[in-house]
């Protein structure tokens, strides 16, 4: 059994759904069982209307969750839907983590997340929980280095 649960929205594209279990499966090794309320394959969004699938299905699953992790891959850079659901995580004052995706070396990450990312950690259970706890300070490379200092500011209302 975990010893801490999470509430989480992993932000992904959909060729990465099958990413999202093993993410879930690193956090359990290290004791957190992340409750995760996106949008998968599994639990499709049959939706066409982009003005509800945002209002009405992705804004309630991401405030329930209490911290979204982004998971980063070479294509995540190219989607509209990451980068709205980063940008409404961001305004409802939600922890924001990115997570370099198992074997990343170091592909461009969007630019909203860039910007409003809280952390960003490597495919490391230990450091992903870190920082979904907030424990974690600074931005980390795929590698698990810390990263230059970003000097973008940031506001939270």
């Amino acid at each position: 059994m975990s010893d801490k649960i999470c509430n989480v929205f992993i932000s992904h594209i959909h060729e990465d759904d099958h990413r999202l279990q093993p993410l879930k499966d690193l956090l359990k090794t290290k004791g957190c069982e992340a409750r995760d309320s996106s949008i998968t394959s599994e639990k499709p969004n049959n939706a066409k209307d982009p003005d509800y699938i945002m209002n009405g299905i992705l804004k309630p699953a991401i405030d329930w969750a209490g911290t979204m992790v982004v998971l980063v891959s070479p294509d995540t850079k190219d989607s509209d839907w990451v980068t709205k659901e980063i940008e409404y995580a961001h305004e409802q004052g939600k922890n924001i983590v990115g997570v370099w995706d198992d074997g990343e070396t170091g592909c461009e990450i969007p630019e909203a997340l860039q910007q409003l990312a809280d952390h960003m950690v490597p495919w490391d259970g230990e450091q992903i929980v870190d920082a979904i706890f907030d424990r974690l300070d600074g931005w980390r490379d795929p590698q698990g280095q810390p990263m230059e200092p970003r000097s973008i500011p940031r506001y939270r209302c």
